[in-house]
C-alpha cells in the first residue's frame, strides 16, 4: 500500500488549490503552479486538507497515488516557502557572475561558459564561487542546478569543478612519482 499517498496534504492559510478535471492549480504568496495529475487518481479538498484518492487498488494505481500526492505537496510547499539549491565552484581562477538572465561561468575552458537562466528561476552569486538557485518549482530548481553542475563535474584528483554545497568528492591518489 502507498503510505505516502494516504497522507493528507495540509494547506497553509495563504495557499489556494483549484482542481479542474485533472489540472491542479496551486496559488500562494510566491506565485502560481499548474500541473496535470495522473488520470488514475482524484484530488479531494476539504477545509484546509487535500487528499489524493485512487480509483482502484491496482499496484500501478497505488504508485500513481503516491506520485500525485508528492507532486501536489511539493507545489504547496513551493508557492508558500520556495526551494533553493546551492552550488560551490572549486578551482583556481574559477568564478561566476550573473549578467541579466545569463550566468557566466569561468571554469577552466578557453572561453567563459554562458548558461541561460530559465523563466521562474532566480540565480544569485556570492563571492564569485557560491551560486544559489531558487524558485517555486522544485523540479525546475533541481534540473537547473544539475545542468549547471554538469558543465564541469568535480573531478576526483584535485577536486576542481562545480559541486553541490556539502557534497563530498571522493579523492583519488593519482600517479606516484619515483622508483
Amino acid at each position: 500500500m502507498s503510505r505516502i499517498g494516504k497522507e493528507p496534504i495540509k494547506i497553509p492559510d495563504k495557499v489556494k488549490i483549484a482542481v479542474d478535471g485533472k489540472l491542479v492549480t496551486v496559488e500562494g504568496p510566491k506565485g502560481v503552479l499548474t500541473r496535470t495529475i495522473p488520470r488514475e487518481v482524484d484530488l479531494e479538498i476539504e477545509d484546509s486538507v487535500a487528499r489524493v484518492i485512487r480509483k482502484s487498488d491496482d499496484r500501478r494505481v497505488r504508485a500513481f497515488q503516491g506520485l500525485a500526492r508528492t507532486l501536489v505537496a511539493n507545489m504547496v510547499a513551493g508557492v508558500s516557502r520556495g526551494y533553493e539549491k546551492k552550488l560551490e565552484i572549486v578551482g583556481v581562477g574559477f568564478r561566476s557572475e550573473v549578467l541579466g538572465n545569463i550566468l557566466k561561468l569561468q571554469i577552466g575552458f578557453s572561453k567563459p561558459v554562458e548558461f541561460p537562466i530559465p523563466e521562474g528561476i532566480n540565480v544569485s552569486v556570492e563571492r564569485q564561487v557560491n551560486v544559489t538557485i531558487s524558485g517555486i518549482d522544485k523540479e525546475l530548481v533541481g534540473r537547473v542546478a544539475a545542468e549547471i553542475r554538469a558543465l564541469r563535474k568535480p573531478e576526483p584528483y584535485k577536486g576542481k569543478g562545480i559541486r553541490y554545497a556539502g557534497e563530498v568528492v571522493r579523492r583519488k591518489v593519482g600517479k606516484s612519482a619515483g622508483a
